[in-house]
């Protein structure tokens, strides 16, 4: 048993709506939590108490110095940090959160998203593969506008291959901006739910941010900015190369994609899939892997992905032995 005596504001927000944190809490190490006076009391293994006790201690040094933190984010970091007990509070407030200046603020919810971010602050060019919902292109959008506001870049380029999915771009109604523009809908969808409309508006007719499809990329050197790639499994072998010798000084780049969701014709090689296979030694690169764990949509998403995979691998273990058959 252990008393842990907190400053009266962090027990407030610890304790969040109807004590959900200390639920949360509770269920997560196994332990029992009382309250008595400004102090809690934690009774379970020493080991569990121990590592609980770091996570209050921390948590109420942060809330003193003024740090917000949302139930949400704080929740994720709870469990990150039961999962590997290298970690504390300190690794992700604020350390972690991105946007600070923006409409909402953003955090890591997984350890390969925490490992993601990681990654673009210490590469300049970094690669992030896996299921939709997992946070690839959300994160990497959060981070370009994060290094906008840090004055470390003056620019920020989003593309994504235009990849004609059962209707050729020249039936499609529209002029050429409103032809392409379902293709970039991704994109903008991030932008607006991480910032103000007007703030987006202003930035994109002052040249602050481009969204382009890949194609208009050819030709260009792009210096001092933050460059996107999004979809890239639908790239050509070509058009990654491409886009990788557009990166100029000063700049970053991040690529994302789900090579399990190509939709090029048949016969075509990824773009995506070849870079992760001869791209992998090159020093200033990383590549970044994301699963089913680090789905932050609804979570039938997470058992859907979870699903497909193991079918797939069904038919390739079925295949496999009707061949040696």
């Amino acid at each position: 048993m252990k008393k842990v005596l907190l400053s009266d504001r962090s027990l407030q927000l610890l304790f969040g709506p109807l004590d959900e944190n200390i639920r949360f809490l509770e269920n997560l190490f196994g332990v029992k939590i009382q309250t008595r006076n400004s102090s809690l009391i934690i009774d379970g293994e020493e080991d569990d108490v121990a590592a609980l006790e770091k996570i209050l201690v921390d948590f109420s040094a942060l809330v003193d110095k003024g740090h917000s933190i949302t139930n949400g984010d704080l929740k994720s970091a709870f469990k990150q940090i039961a999962a590997d007990a290298a970690l504390s509070l300190h690794d992700f407030f604020p350390k972690m959160q991105l946007l600070t200046t923006g409409k909402r603020q953003v955090t890591p919810k997984s350890p390969n998203q925490r490992r993601y971010i990681e990654a673009i602050r210490n590469n300049d060019i970094v690669f992030g593969i896996g299921p939709g919902g997992t946070g690839k292109t959300f994160l990497a959008v959060a981070m370009a506008l994060t290094h906008l506001f840090e004055k470390s870049i003056s620019r920020i380029v989003l593309t994504r291959p235009a990849v004609e999915a059962g209707e050729r771009l020249g039936f499609l109604p529209g002029d050429i901006e409103e032809k392409i523009n379902p293709y970039l809908r991704p994109l903008y969808d991030a932008l607006y739910f991480l910032l103000d409309s007007e703030k987006i508006q202003r930035y994109m007719e002052e040249g602050t941010i481009e969204i382009a499809p890949l194609a208009f990329m050819r030709g260009r050197t792009l210096n001092d900015a933050f460059i996107i790639l999004d979809e890239a499994q639908n790239t050509t072998s070509e058009q990654m190369k491409m886009f990788l010798t557009r990166i100029g000084m000063r700049s970053k780049a991040v690529i994302t994609g789900d090579v399990t969701q190509i939709d090029l014709p048949f016969g075509r090689s990824s773009g995506l899939v070849e870079a992760r296979n001869i791209l992998g030694d090159i020093e200033g690169l990383a590549f970044c892997f994301f699963n089913e764990n680090d789905v932050v949509r609804h979570h039938l998403v997470r058992l859907i992905i979870k699903a497909y995979q193991q079918h797939e691998a069904g038919e390739l273990r079925s295949n496999g032995n009707g061949k040696n058959g």
